[in-house]
């Protein structure tokens, strides 16, 4: 299978909140005096997001390991994973058993 660059991304099912004129007005950061509030916000937030993003791999992994699953007659090499998620392989290979191991419901952090 070839590689998904120069092709257009997908639609998102939910379109982005437009762009802030500023970095310094995301999520309304800016606009914050107390600098409490502001560390309390802007804590949350980053916080938020590194949650989402540790969510987002694990997703990643599962469908990875689904993608390179051997019973399938249509399964991807792990450089063909590689290719497509902009990873090394060896990198693919180790995503592959994180999801391995997450579809399976085993913890991967006691494995």
């Amino acid at each position: 299978m070839g590689s998904h660059r120069g092709h257009p991304p997908p639609p998102l099912l939910c379109p982005p909140p437009p762009a802030p004129a500023h970095r310094e007005h995301l999520y309304a950061l800016a606009t914050l005096d107390d600098p409490h509030a502001l560390l309390e916000r802007a804590t949350e937030l980053t916080l938020a997001f590194r949650a989402a993003a540790d969510r987002a791999m694990e997703f990643q992994a599962m469908a990875a390991a689904q993608l390179a699953d051997p019973r399938h007659f249509d399964r991807l090499t792990t450089a063909d994973i590689s290719e497509r998620a902009e990873w090394t392989e060896d990198y693919a290979k180790k995503m592959v058993e994180f999801g391995r191991d997450l579809l399976r419901g085993d913890d991967p952090g006691t494995t």
